[in-house]
């Protein structure tokens, strides 16, 4: 009997919006390219800021998903 094969594989998304909109563009956008998606982390949370102002919210996901056979 065979076991199931992982890979984790990171994205970084942003968005002007939120934090949570950010984590959804990147797990859109990954859901495109990978199959089998079993889950995702958020690995780290950034923001770039403009004159006192956040312009821009990033993540780092880490994409986990099962490998094909």
């Amino acid at each position: 009997m065979d076991g199931r094969v992982a890979r984790v594989t990171e994205v970084v998304a942003g968005s002007p919006k939120s934090f949570d909109d950010a984590v959804m563009v990147g797990f859109r956008r990954a859901s495109k390219t990978l199959r089998g998606i079993t889950g995702i982390k958020v690995k780290d949370w950034r923001a770039r800021v403009e004159d006192g102002k956040i312009v821009e919210y990033r993540v780092t996901l880490e994409v986990l998903f099962i490998l094909e056979s």
